[in-house]
């Protein structure tokens, strides 16, 4: 048996040096100059989220219509995601990158911000942060594990991947709101070139993911985006006669691509003081409770599935499938989440796309060290995000739903109580266009279908009272009608 100190890939090599020694690249197999081309893979495959995050955050409105500004999220996404890496490094010493979660920022954007100001959704990040590192010390998070059936996070992430699909459909264009019908494809069909960018950038990136090429989703906005700056170039006059959704493709004013990065949201968290009994009082506790409930849920069963598979890719588990040091990584997790919410950036979280820089042979904190320190140069490339269109970027967002729908297998829609529960997270989040709403209903079925089974004592009592939470939530409107 392994002890916890000791690697499960290890190899039996002396280190060379203190530097070896500490990250343990020796022992684990690999070489630094393994390391820092793992650091550059990973960087490539994930480095679209500071293109892809300001597009969520930073246009999205909170409940007083106001946005934070492409440029602005941008640079504080860089930013977080390179203060997150190096601190996973360091602390961990495992090659797992961290930046601002795809889903989580959708959960924010779309779920949180418009009953809250973007200060107060911060604010709402920081403490959701604190609570998880919290959980982290003290072993609580056994309990939550226990609380939720497995189905029913499945069925989160998939709800999840439907919902983002659905947000990159909408926001391209490609699916709008119908004469008689809820949704439609296109205005009454396809036409236009921003459609066609949008068709252009789906089918690169599928072609490139299929075939796995390293940053397939980067180059698939990259490569659609030069498509849509000649159509604006030749076809388009700088007034979006062509009919772009958002962003107009077009070179910044003096052709620089480079500049001082615009860090104004830093701290936006504090704005309106630190008495959050006051600053909440309106939006309600059932509310907050729910809010913090949601980001924590999915932040945490996120980081942990993140964690887990990308460990057992590059051999980093032992023999009964733990990872020595996991609470290290899930304490520098837990950080990059307070970080998050200090910055103005979205909640961050372990990548996924770690797996890029395992399988180039990636095995330490060397290699998150070198994807930070390039999310650092990044910061002062902000103005090419201004290049960028939605009908470019929103690609991206289906490809992720598709990866994140493949989880549906996993379900076991035998059960009827893990069945329906999931069915309805699943449909609830795009149907309803709240990532909120589809946990809410999928535990609140999950609970009652085992109630008519008479398996309630199968439900975990903390999933009871999570229930009641969203319950009265869900209840809010009729409750303040009978008691005003």
């Amino acid at each position: 048996m392994k002890s916890p100190s000791s690697s499960p890939s290890s190899t039996g090599k002396r280190p060379s040096g203190p530097l070896d020694r500490y990250f343990r690249i020796s022992e684990r197999g690999s070489t630094l100059g393994t390391e820092v081309r793992g650091g550059l893979a990973t960087f490539f495959a994930m480095a679209y989220i500071v293109v892809l995050n300001p597009l969520i955050i930073g246009t999205a409105e909170d409940v007083n219509g106001e946005t934070l500004g492409i440029p602005q999220v941008a640079a504080v996404t860089a930013l977080v995601a390179a203060i997150s890496c190096l601190l996973m490094g360091v602390v961990s010493r495992y090659p797992f990158a961290i930046a601002a979660g795809m889903g989580l920022n959708a959960v924010v954007a779309y779920g949180i911000a418009p009953v809250m100001p973007w200060s107060d959704v911060f604010l709402l990040i920081v403490v959701e942060g604190l609570v998880l590192l919290i959980l982290v010390l003290t072993g609580f998070r056994t309990a939550v594990f226990a609380a939720i059936p497995p189905g029913i996070k499945v069925a989160i992430a998939v709800g999840v991947g439907l919902f983002l699909a659905l947000v990159g459909l909408v926001n391209a264009g490609f699916v709008q709101a119908g004469e008689g019908t809820p949704v439609q494809l296109g205005n009454g069909g396809l036409q236009g070139w921003p459609i066609l960018i949008f068709v252009i950038g789906l089918l690169i990136t599928v072609a490139l993911y299929v075939r796995k090429v390293p940053g397939a989703m980067l180059l698939g906005i990259i490569a659609s985006t030069v498509v849509a700056l000649l159509v604006e170039a030749v076809l388009g006059g700088g007034d979006n006669r062509l009919g772009w959704s958002l962003t107009v493709p077009a070179l910044p004013d003096g052709g620089s691509l480079v500049a001082f990065p615009d860090f104004s949201l830093i701290g936006l968290f504090a704005d309106g003081g630190f008495n959050v009994v006051a600053r909440w009082s309106e939006i309600g506790f059932a509310t907050v409770v729910m809010l913090v409930f949601t980001l924590l849920l999915a932040d945490f069963f996120d980081t942990m599935g993140t964690m887990v598979g990308v460990a057992h890719q590059g051999d980093l588990a032992d023999e009964n499938g733990n990872i020595p040091g996991s609470r290290e990584v899930l304490a520098a997790d837990s950080f990059g989440t307070i970080l998050g919410g200090l910055g103005s950036a979205s909640v961050a979280t372990i990548y996924a796309e770690s797996a890029a820089g395992v399988g180039e042979g990636a095995r330490t904190g060397i290699a998150p060290i070198v994807t930070g320190a390039l999310m650092m140069l990044a910061t002062l490339l902000t103005p090419l995000v201004n290049l960028v269109p939605f009908e470019a970027a929103t690609p991206v967002l289906v490809i992720v739903g598709f990866m994140m729908m493949t989880q549906v297998v996993n379900i076991d829609f035998r059960d009827p109580a893990l069945g329906l529960g999931s069915f309805m997270a699943i449909i609830m989040m795009p149907f309803t266009y709240s990532i909120a709403n589809g946990i809410g209903f999928g535990l609140l079925t999950y609970a009652f279908v085992s109630l008519v089974l008479g398996k309630g004592r199968q439900v975990h009592p903390l999933l009871w009272l999570i229930s009641l939470v969203f319950l009265i939530h869900f209840a809010e409107a009729p409750i303040n009608a009978l008691i005003g």
